[in-house]
């Protein structure tokens, strides 16, 4: 049995951070935090009010921009990430543009790799451009591509890794220190990994931003956004454009995720489990050789990478049919898996990337970021494995006749 100094000394684990971060109890001593379903907060005098709105006195302002069941959820997923601070936002694209606005000014330029959610192609391919905010589309993969697409503009390097939903990767430390040597700003959308899997400030990223409503809720149930970094970075600049825009999250849906963070670590291991088993399933039919895209794939071309900055796989696999119609057929004749664009749900979810999640993309871009017409992404849920590969396995059957 551990020494009480040993017991200080440890460093809390991961499921124990989930469950007890963040907690603030009332006088009312409740054991589930509650929900401060409030615009605005009252104060006792007029001399008060004017000392919390001018930052000499700690207080609740207005739930736009200070909400302490926002704030709950803010401190914990920043403890999940090991991060100084964390900023919660309505939705995970309000996250990605307010990182985009509050970063980058007119005349400066941001490295995007081409492999993105189709909605971050779309802001970059219009907003950004409309403000005067040069785009450069890179390879994830290739570290002297992003090198080459630096110039003296350069503000920001975004990324996924792995990539939604062709599940390519980066080797993040290379990046960052590559960025970091020219003064360039690294933001990761971390969501399909969640820190359970994976955590990019340690590997030199600066700012983590996610979309809550994917894994951190893990039922499909609302939308909320975050970004978690360094202090001074997220409060000089994102902090006052959320506040000035008001994208900010709702108190009910932060309890929601809140709530959705304490079995995240729990329901992260069984996704995970799940999709080696559908991966590995899939892989050893004759007829799939190569079509199976997934990670932990003995001849995954990244497995060593993925390996060694992500804790586990991940719970995302991918598999090419060749063409759109054999993919309709194939999805359409599943019984288990829902046909939907979300990921991240208890239940097993498919969708086509090609005409759902990046539809607007050119057919060149799609083609550019590996996504072609007989894509189909699984997000593996926390069914009993045996029905997940009953399911697949009759869809493949009739989708072949």
């Amino acid at each position: 049995m551990g020494t009480e100094s040993e017991t200080k000394s440890r460093e809390q684990g991961l499921a124990t951070t989930a469950l007890h971060t963040g907690r603030e109890t009332t006088p009312e001593r409740e054991n589930s935090p509650p929900v401060f379903l409030t615009s605005s907060f009252r104060f006792d005098s007029a001399e008060q009010a004017r000392a919390v709105f001018a930052g000499e006195e700690e207080g609740n302002l207005y739930s736009r921009f200070t909400n302490p069941t926002v704030a709950m959820f803010e401190e914990r997923v920043a403890a999940l990430e090991k991060a100084e601070h964390a900023v919660a936002t309505a939705s995970g694209m309000a996250a990605v543009t307010l990182v985009f606005l509050s970063l980058l000014s007119s005349g400066e330029h941001v490295v995007i790799s081409r492999s993105v959610f189709g909605s971050t192609t779309n802001i970059a391919n219009t907003l950004l451009k409309r403000m005067g905010i040069g785009v450069s589309r890179v390879a994830l993969s290739d570290l002297a591509a992003w090198e080459a697409a630096i110039t003296p503009a350069t503000r920001m390097f975004f990324l996924e890794t792995p990539a939604n939903p062709t599940l390519e990767m980066v080797d993040l430390a290379a990046l960052t220190a590559l960025a970091h040597q020219k003064g360039i700003l690294v933001v990761v959308d971390n969501v399909l990994c969640t820190p359970c899997l994976q955590r990019p400030l340690a590997l030199g990223a600066d700012l983590v931003v996610h979309s809550a409503t994917k894994y951190m809720d893990g039922q499909g149930r609302v939308l909320g956004g975050v970004i978690a970094g360094g202090r001074k970075l997220l409060m000089d600049h994102v902090y006052p454009m959320l506040r000035n825009t008001g994208a900010s999250l709702s108190p009910f849906n932060a309890w929601v995720l809140f709530k959705g963070l304490e079995t995240l670590p729990l329901r992260m291991e069984r996704h995970c489990d799940n999709a080696e088993r559908v991966a590995a399933h899939l892989a050893a039919r004759p007829e799939l050789a190569g079509a199976v895209l997934y990670p932990g794939l003995p001849d995954h071309p990244q497995r060593a990478l993925a390996a060694r900055q992500m804790r586990r796989f991940g719970a995302i696999v991918c598999l090419d049919l060749g063409s759109r119609a054999r993919a309709h057929r194939f999805m359409d004749g599943l019984e288990l898996a829902i046909i939907t664009a979300n990921l991240g749900d208890s239940r097993t979810l498919t969708t086509h990337p090609a005409t759902t999640t990046h539809a607007k993309l050119t057919g060149a871009e799609r083609l550019a970021a590996g996504i072609g017409d007989g894509l189909v992404r699984f997000s593996i849920g926390l069914e009993d494995v045996e029905d997940i590969l009953t399911d697949l396995d009759q869809a493949l059957a009739r989708s072949a006749s």
